[in-house]
């Protein structure tokens, strides 16, 4: 039983280990990299994946996780040793399916993907990327066979991020949530407060942006020994490990809070890994987030529910105020509060506003659903976009850079990773709904920039936790209930029918 236990803790670790390399050179390559390294890159990053696969579904790793969940001996193990073996042994359960030939493959298609993806974004020619995303859609379809969840084959695919979310609970939420939140949007268009609202046009020069993105995330008690703040053209999130956490935004978009909010929000997943346990459960498969929903819940915690409220620009905006005096003396704190708020139809979902961000996800589920169930091909992209964009915002993009080609996910693969948006964004509704009722100076808090609190509240309700239980265990010990889309309906009439005037 030693034996085992021991074996099981040294693969997991050198597993770990293999992981952070892995995401190492993924880091590197979205923001340092010569763009000629990609070809190598894609090598190094595809052995990686293969190495890693190969050792997770050995013989000799399995074996030994079989002889530990004999009943006889799983009982005398440990309550720890118990949940970390259990957890090892779905996970192997389900990574056997894959041959390892796949994951090679699956990793070097997807890292010259991104490339193409970049190159074709920033020349606004899908023909570039279409190839590549024609590839990685099939090896998705494959992917699901092997799998092979009952129900719809992007099962298989949503399992991936967010474990036991099926097509139907999501089908069942979203079709609660489309209606409702065109119904939302039509009612705020009507008003006269949204016919008269202008956007308030002005540029922050990046350095400056870059000074206050600092301040927020020191702020927001980041430490600078464990995480680093980069540039990359999509902003995201990684751990290299247990105390190496990078995270990265752009001081290059046009909308002017752009880098602001995406660093807002990236803190929130790097704060959420470095709360990961460590201790007893540091390098297994226990220290990391049971969902992709859950991280993003702590994403847009940070950004929507503490940024865009009005005690955070209290605090805050005085500070702009005097960092961009030029562009700001004119405009007192409630009208940037509005502007903060302000609904208004975009084509790019990661600058869209709280509203409306949960259409451009519902867009994007629809299509990845097509494209597994072969109703549309890669080819009829662009012009389905553009149709479901009239149809959810009443916009229609003029360039694919500002459409289909706008969000990297696709080019590395991650097809049925857009649903966990806006799990996460109803989540983090629930999380600050039961926070405000535990802690009612939160608010206060919020107001003098004083954060402490929160994120102790953060550690001790959900980030200790990591994969001891699935992410709406997590929610429902916090909240008394799981998923529940009517919370966050409810929050976002009393937030914008006010503001709105409807």
């Amino acid at each position: 039983m030693k034996k085992s236990l021991d074996f099981l803790y040294k693969i997991q670790k050198e597993l770990s280990i293999f992981g952070g390399i892995g995401s190492l050179l993924d880091w590197d390559q979205k923001t340092y990299m010569p763009t000629q390294g990609a070809i190598e890159r894609s090598d190094q990053i595809s052995l990686i994946s293969r190495l890693s696969h190969e050792r997770f579904i050995s013989e000799e790793l399995w074996n030994h996780v079989r002889k530990l969940t004999d009943p006889d001996v799983l009982n005398k193990l440990e309550e720890k040793d118990q949940i970390v073996v259990k957890r090892l042994e779905k996970d192997i359960e389900k990574a056997r399916k894959i041959p390892p030939d796949f994951v090679e493959e699956l990793s070097k298609t997807t890292s010259l993907a991104y490339v193409a993806w970049q190159g074709a974004r920033e020349n606004n020619n899908f023909d570039r990327f279409s190839p590549h995303l024609e590839k990685i859609v099939e090896l998705r379809k494959r992917y699901c066979e092997y799998i092979g969840l009952p129900g719809h084959p992007y099962n298989s695919l949503l399992d991936d991020f967010e474990e036991g979310m099926t097509v139907e609970k999501l089908k069942q939420a979203f079709s609660y949530l489309k209606p409702r939140l065109v119904e939302i949007l039509g009612k705020i268009k009507d008003s006269e407060c949204f016919n008269k609202q202008r956007d308030v046009k002005m540029n922050f020069d990046a350095e400056n942006q870059k000074q206050l993105c600092f301040l927020l995330i020191k702020k927001m008690l980041i430490p600078s020994d464990k995480a680093r703040l980069d540039v990359s053209t999509h902003p995201f999130t990684t751990s290299i490990g247990n105390d190496d956490v990078r995270f990265t935004t752009n001081y290059g978009r046009k909308q002017p809070l752009f880098a602001f909010f995406s660093t807002l929000h990236e803190a929130g997943h790097a704060l959420y890994s470095l709360g990961l346990p460590k201790d007893e459960y540091k390098y297994t498969v226990i220290s990391d987030a049971p969902s992709f929903g859950l991280h993003e819940s702590q994403s847009r915690f940070w950004e929507n529910m503490i940024g865009r409220s009005r005690n955070f620009w209290k605090y805050f905006y005085p500070v702009l105020q005097k960092t961009f005096t030029r562009q700001l003396r004119s405009i007192d704190l409630e009208t940037w509060y509005f502007y903060v708020n302000q609904v208004n139809p975009s084509f790019i979902r990661i600058e869209a506003d709280e509203l409306t961000y949960g259409l451009h996800i519902i867009l994007r589920f629809e299509i990845e659903l097509a494209l597994i169930d072969n109703n549309i091909k890669v080819s009829d992209l662009p012009g389905v976009w553009n149709e479901k964009m009239k149809e959810l915002l009443g916009i229609v993009p003029k360039t694919d850079t500002e459409g289909v080609l706008q969000d990297m996910h696709w080019s590395v693969g991650d097809i049925g990773y857009f649903p966990t948006y806006a799990i996460g964004t109803i989540y983090a509704t629930q999380l600050f709904h039961q926070l405000s009722q535990e802690n009612p100076e939160v608010y206060n808090e919020i107001g003098q920039a004083n954060f402490t609190n929160i994120l102790s509240w953060l550690r001790e309700h959900v980030h200790k936790h990591g994969r001891v239980m699935t992410a709406e265990d997590i929610v429902k010990n916090v909240c008394g209930e799981g998923l529940n889309s009517r919370i966050f309906i409810s929050f976002l009439k009393d937030k914008y029918y006010p503001l709105y005037g409807v």
